[in-house]
């Protein structure tokens, strides 16, 4: 039996006792205690007459009368937690006990969940979320499964073309697919780095320099694969207003657009927007705008995807190193101005001027463009990269373990929804059976 210890200033000797049994366990508690929550289950057990079997069946399990003892087939462990808000008005959540679960423990036991302390809050809501997560990854799960249960022929082609487009894990065609994609986009950068080759160029009427007719190529069909691929993509999006506004998507419409865009100016612009004088300078600047599609490739790296996630957790260890050496690159470079200023060839001509020797030197690039000449300007140089190392060197622990920690929380996820979804249907599975055996 545990008896719960009684502070030494209320150790009467008529205080009526509770005996309840928890899972196995007995334990005694005192009723001035309990009404101390009037709402709670065990503060209505100890207001609650013996003769009241009606009501007693609703509080507990069972109900010895001859050893006035209540039984529950509860957690002992979580019980255990849960009195506490009974003498010190806050609840602690131990190690190894499932957050999710005492919360429907303390709800059996009628306790609100405002009496949690706030680190148990915080490592509830923690926990709530991976839950969400975990119900996502098992909802698309499911979705990929019932392709087959669309109502009409087609919802049933627009779920496979989604699956074919989006899901390369969901069957041999769709890996085709996206490693077709892949490959399209490292040719297309490989081909935007081999056009600005002055020897693989050729020149053209006015005898300007531009692409190659057979890169042109490569590169027209590497954009009309794009194209087909975002077009496809859009209309067999289920949610269209989402598509639109991913991110990854913006970016793929990005990379897109200066491609016709171009072909605007170059082809169709020959009356009017030909006249424009900076046309052709648009027309370079929107082909640099090809860049943009290096970043599809996030869409196809989940190696990419869980970095791109790490960094935004990691924000505040970046705003604290570009804080960090933004005050470095100022003092630094006040600093260099000044100590330089009485040599007679200093390099130094302004304030403004030194912040890029600052960052060069703070990063520990060092170009040398801008370097002291006088011995304080010297210390002041290697004091500043000192600086800049140790700067750039304290959050990378902390970003590399915000990585490591995201990662394997996904793999986590991934498994607990699989799992999740095999359990779904090992129930069906029994349901089945047991319809089929009546």
């Amino acid at each position: 039996m545990w008896t719960v210890p009684r502070p030494k200033y209320r150790s009467g000797l008529n205080e009526e006792k509770l005996t309840v049994n928890i899972g196995g366990v007995k334990v005694v508690l005192y009723g001035d205690d309990l009404k101390r929550y009037p709402d709670s289950r065990l503060a209505e057990l100890a207001n609650c007459s013996t003769q009241n079997v009606e009501l007693l069946s609703s509080l507990c399990d069972d109900f010895d009368p001859g050893r006035n003892e209540f039984y529950f087939d509860r957690d002992p462990d979580s019980f255990k937690c849960i009195i506490d808000v009974y003498y010190f008005d806050e609840i602690h959540i131990k190690t190894g006990i499932c957050p999710i679960c005492f919360i429907k423990e303390m709800e059996f036991w009628k306790i609100d969940q405002s009496v949690l302390d706030e680190c148990c809050k915080s490592y509830l809501s923690e926990k709530e979320q991976e839950l969400r997560e975990i119900a996502n990854k098992v909802k698309v799960i499911l979705e990929d499964m019932d392709v087959d249960q669309c109502i009409t022929r087609t919802q049933r082609c627009q779920r496979f073309l989604w699956k074919l487009m989006e899901k390369p894990g969901s069957s041999l065609p769709a890996r085709i697919v996206a490693i077709a994609s892949f490959l399209s986009i490292l040719v297309s950068a490989v081909v935007m780095c081999v056009s600005t080759i002055p020897e693989l160029q050729v020149t053209d009427a006015e005898g300007k320099l531009v692409e190659h007719p057979t890169l042109e190529a490569i590169e027209t069909a590497c954009m009309l694969w794009f194209t087909a691929e975002f077009l496809l993509r859009l209309a067999s999006s289920p949610n269209k207003l989402r598509f639109v506004l991913s991110i990854m998507n913006i970016i793929d419409f990005m990379a897109i657009m200066p491609f016709y865009v171009v072909l605007s100016l170059t082809y169709l612009g020959t009356t009017s927007m030909m006249e424009l004088v900076n046309v052709q300078q648009a027309v370079q600047a929107l082909r640099i705008m090809r860049i943009a599609r290096v970043f599809k490739l996030a869409r196809h790296s989940s190696g990419l995807q869980t970095l791109t996630y790490a960094l935004k957790r990691s924000l505040k260890e970046l705003g604290l190193l570009l804080m960090y050496m933004g005050v470095g690159i100022f003092v630094f470079s006040a600093l260099a101005y000044t100590m330089e200023q009485s040599h007679p060839e200093t390099l130094f001509r302004s304030i403004p001027q030194s912040f890029w020797w600052a960052i060069i030197t703070m990063t520990t690039v060092g170009y040398g463009d801008i370097y002291p000449k006088t011995t304080l300007g010297k210390c002041n140089a290697a004091v500043s990269f000192l600086c800049g190392v140790i700067a750039i060197a304290l959050p990378i622990h902390p970003i590399i373990n915000n990585f490591v920690v995201f990662y394997n929380k996904q793999k986590v996820l991934e498994t607990a929804a699989k799992h999740e979804v095999e359990l779904m249907e090992l129930k069906s599975g029994r349901q089945a059976r047991r319809k089929s055996d009546e």
